[in-house]
């Protein structure tokens, strides 16, 4: 399928504005070190997802809720530049949107993320505008807000329209999510809270009976279970300058590839390539690259 070709996909869960701090070392307390670089991006593991399956030429639709306050004003305007669909994005009145201050060492790409949940209530169930997953031809959700995930996961699998599992931690109503889901990629801190290592992780979520199951492992690549084997991906090599939102884009990619109808060591290839690419520029989305520009760092990385 070529990319204009390609229906919509879905994301349901948490978006964020997010304010970043390039530095060169982490500062020690009450000092003030002057920062190399200072930018605001939107920022959310589903909503990241889908701005990066937006610039590979896919159309995407966001599920979730802010405040009307500045940054919920900011996150959807930014969302919309990047071709989002966010008649999905619910504003509630008289709180705070998700806010995260990011302070990303450029000397070993390293971040340490302060932020700050939403005041407002969570995306129920009544709120999710069903028409939006029904048109669509895959979900994301990343389980934040259970109820409304579990029910946009349903209505997905009564359409036949497979659904992904972004799992970061694992939370309340997350295995019940786990279930309904064709595909979990998942971390590494979601893989500990369920068993020792991630191998072992991996086994637990293959009794799931997912299509496929992926653990990230940052600079050590990832580990996927399909089809009764498991295999290693390698991380490629760059000069990352802020990992934010590597894992989020990751994401994007991985649908890309499963929509592309790529198998499953093809998609995490590519997964990784545009994840690594994304880290050479501060923040979560500024980074993200173009299927061009993607295509042709893997091509000439084999060729090294």
């Amino acid at each position: 399928m070529s990319p204009s070709g390609m229906k919509k996909v879905a994301g349901l869960g948490q978006c964020s504005l997010d304010y970043i701090a390039l530095v060169d070392r982490y500062p020690e307390e009450d000092t003030k070190p002057e920062v190399i670089e200072w930018t605001e991006q939107g920022g959310g593991p589903v909503a990241t997802a889908l701005v990066a399956l937006s610039r590979l030429g896919v159309k995407t639709a966001f599920l979730g809720t802010v405040s009307d306050d500045l940054a919920g004003t900011e996150i959807k305007r930014g969302l919309k530049q990047e071709g989002v669909d966010v008649r999905g994005l619910v504003f509630k009145k008289g709180g705070r949107s998700q806010t995260a201050f990011i302070l990303a060492n450029r000397r070993n790409a390293k971040r340490t993320i302060f932020w700050k949940r939403p005041t407002v209530a969570e995306l129920i169930p009544d709120e999710v505008k069903v028409e939006l997953i029904k048109k669509s031809e895959f979900l994301l959700v990343d389980g934040l807000m259970a109820d409304a995930s579990i029910f946009a996961a349903r209505v997905a699998k009564s359409r036949g329209i497979p659904v992904m599992l972004d799992g970061g931690r694992v939370r309340e109503g997350m295995m019940e999510l786990a279930e309904l889901s064709d595909h979990i990629v998942c971390s590494e801190e979601f893989s500990r809270d369920l068993a020792p290592t991630p191998r072992k992780a991996l086994k637990e979520l293959a009794r799931l009976s997912p299509r496929a199951a992926t653990i990230t492992l940052g600079k050590r690549g990832s580990i996927t279970w399909t089809d009764g084997e498991v295999f290693h991906q390698d991380a490629f090599s760059v000069r990352a300058v802020d990992t934010t939102g590597a894992g989020d884009v990751f994401h994007g990619g991985y649908i890309y590839g499963l929509l592309r109808g790529w198998d499953i060591p093809k998609t995490v290839e590519f997964a990784s390539a545009l994840a690594a690419l994304k880290c050479l520029e501060p923040g979560g989305r500024a980074g993200i690259p173009t299927l061009k520009d993607t295509l042709r760092f893997i091509r000439n990385f084999k060729l090294k």
